[in-house]
């Protein structure tokens, strides 16, 4: 991974670190920068405010329908987005903080996993509300699966980034292989995520093609007025575009970090600008207008699963379910 000291251009061996953390945009050179060039302060501005909005909006829903494990995973998202983008802005008035730089790095290669977690939970719901029978786990096997296979990818990159994080100066050697290790783990944790997205996406896409093949009247009688409200059927489609989105830009971060700071990924504006914001903005817009307690209704509570199912709720379900069915003939 390049780092300001592998510049040859730049022979930084000549500076000590006190002078290089006092560089300026007026007193060094952009090169031996923590990023080859300037960000955006406007798009930035932008981006943090979007995702400003969108937390606020994320917080009434949720405290309004209750969804809270569906709220903590948007808001631990969402509040990491806007200390990125807060990170990127200073950037943009001195590239030389690391301080800065790692406010930007460490928080946006994060936060979506928490989004992920949130999509995720969605899943075992999804699964009650068309019917256990149609998938080829149980709900709450596929949501623990998953919400597991994210924590290990947030928790790879929580330890790299806490590793970057306490490198300190370049200038040092051990400090420098710190750096590079933190990153590397970072990338272990993104590519876990990349394959557990891919596997969500997969599996979620095969229990949607099985549900359309199934007849109405061999689904859950008790959920069929959920099923059949457009806000729902669009819910669907929402959030698994959402996890298409999200993929998108994990697997753009993979292939940025992959190649270091200061390869032409990670200093190429345009790509980050079309690859990172957008895609995460287009993600929680579509979790955000089509929320789940929205698309759910009343029934977001009684379609949840449970770790501990028993034999006497199976029972009192087809009951319930024998019971909607008669009321509707």
């Amino acid at each position: 991974m390049t780092t300001p000291t592998d510049l040859a251009y730049n022979p930084l061996s000549s500076l000590t670190p006190e002078q290089w953390d006092q560089c300026t945009i007026s007193t060094c050179p952009l090169t031996w920068a923590n990023i080859l060039y300037l960000p955006s302060l406007a798009a930035n501005t932008i981006f943090l405010s979007i995702f400003s909005i969108i937390l606020l909006c994320q917080i009434f829903l949720g405290i309004k329908y209750r969804t809270w494990g569906f709220l903590a995973g948007m808001f631990g998202g969402l509040v990491l987005e806007v200390l990125g983008y807060l990170g990127r802005i200073q950037l943009h008035f001195n590239p030389f903080n690391f301080n800065a730089f790692l406010l930007y790095l460490i928080p946006l290669t994060i936060g979506p996993a928490f989004l992920s977690a949130s999509i995720y939970l969605c899943l075992g719901r999804l699964i009650n509300i068309h019917g256990p029978a149609l998938s080829r786990l149980r709900p709450r096997t596929y949501t623990l699966a998953f919400i597991c296979c994210d924590f290990i990818a947030l928790l790879l990159q929580a330890i790299g980034g806490a590793l970057a994080a306490t490198a300190g100066s370049y200038f040092k050697k051990n400090s420098k292989r710190q750096l590079d290790l933190g990153v590397h783990i970072m990338i272990a944790g993104l590519a876990f995520q990349v394959l557990s997205l891919l596997m969500f996406l997969g599996l979620s896409g095969e229990f949607a093609i099985t549900v359309l093949k199934t007849a109405e009247n061999e689904k859950p009688a008790r959920f069929a007025r959920v099923r059949a409200t457009k806000r729902f059927k669009s819910f669907q489609i929402a959030l698994w575009m959402a996890a298409v989105f999200i993929f998108i830009r994990c697997v753009y971060r993979v292939a940025e970090l992959q190649a270091g700071f200061g390869g032409k990924i990670a200093n190429n504006e345009p790509a980050f600008m079309v690859l990172e914001g957008p895609m995460i903005i287009s993600a929680t817009v579509l979790l955000t207008v089509w929320h789940p307690a929205v698309a759910f209704g009343e029934e977001w509570n009684n379609a949840n699963w449970h770790l501990r199912e028993r034999k006497e709720g199976a029972v009192n379900e087809e009951k319930e379910e024998k019971e909607a069915s008669k009321e509707e003939v």
